[in-house]
């Protein structure tokens, strides 16, 4: 005969723990929580742990979970993952490279990718990220990895205006555009 591990609080019984789970928000803690009280009732755990979407060996998990913190016990730990390599000073040079935005001439790029910030953070810091991981450490500091497309040095707000008309005038169709091109005085070609 195998053995099961007793509930061992008496504080609680199956009306109160009934009573919790109908109280509780976490969907999760509540079918532990109705699990816990059908065993306290005299249902067999293989049949508890059944009704409530378990195995008996996970019931027997929160028993012991249950008999040593209560009902609090049976909720979902959330653990924080892993500490960020990058010490708060590091992390605030980080940032302001971001807003400073790079340097053609210096880093060879016109805007930020995760690739580049690896190998500048590898260079500055002997810290190694992935690509992956350097997104994570952007999307904690409230950053996103899409960036706007680059503005070029020698480019003019007018010019990039009359382009992105005469774009979208080149979808409707070649004779509307030299229509329009007409109408502005811009020379075709």
């Amino acid at each position: 005969m195998p053995y099961t591990v007793p509930i061992t609080r008496k504080d609680y019984s199956s009306k109160d723990l009934r009573r919790l789970a109908a109280a509780s928000r976490d969907g999760a803690q509540s079918r532990r929580l109705l699990a816990l009280a059908m065993v306290m009732d005299g249902a067999s755990r293989r049949d508890a742990a059944h009704a409530c979407g378990m195995d008996r060996q996970t019931l027997r998990d929160w028993v012991h979970r249950f008999n040593a913190e209560g009902p609090a016990g049976l909720v979902d730990r959330v653990t924080a993952g892993p500490a960020c390599r990058l010490s708060e000073e590091q992390l605030g040079q980080l940032v302001g490279w971001l807003e400073a935005g790079p340097d053609p001439e210096t880093d060879g790029i016109v805007r930020w990718r995760c690739r580049d910030l690896m190998k500048k953070i590898k260079a500055a810091f002997d810290v190694s990220y992935s690509e992956r991981g350097i997104g994570i450490v952007l999307k904690r500091l409230s950053y996103r990895h899409v960036s706007a497309r680059p503005k070029a040095p020698a480019s003019s707000p007018g010019d990039q205006a009359l382009y992105k008309k005469l774009r979208r005038h080149r979808r409707r169709g070649a004779r509307w555009a030299r229509r329009a091109q007409a109408d502005r005085g811009v020379v075709p070609g």
